[in-house]
């Protein structure tokens, strides 16, 4: 059969051609930038603080008695202390 120079994909291969350069070229961008994934590449981490503000040490304790790094009484201790 004659494709009239137009290829397998007919007229509109072209269309196609740059919507898979298109994504190539953001997907390189956004890894530069660091916003690819959890967006961690800027160097901080986005764990640190709680509504652009950092972790009070009593919230910090608390965390701490609620994951089981320390019992009780290390936690009743270390409030004392603050």
């Amino acid at each position: 059969m004659m494709n009239f120079g137009y290829g397998a994909m007919g007229g509109f291969g072209w269309i196609f051609m740059v919507v898979f350069w298109g994504l190539v070229i953001w997907a390189i961008a956004a890894l530069v930038r660091g916003n690819f994934g959890n967006g961690h590449g800027c160097g901080h981490d986005h764990g640190d603080s709680v509504h652009g503000k950092d972790k009070s040490p009593l919230e910090i304790l608390k965390e701490r008695y609620a994951k089981g790094e320390i019992d009780k009484k290390e936690f009743e201790e270390k409030k004392k202390d603050l």
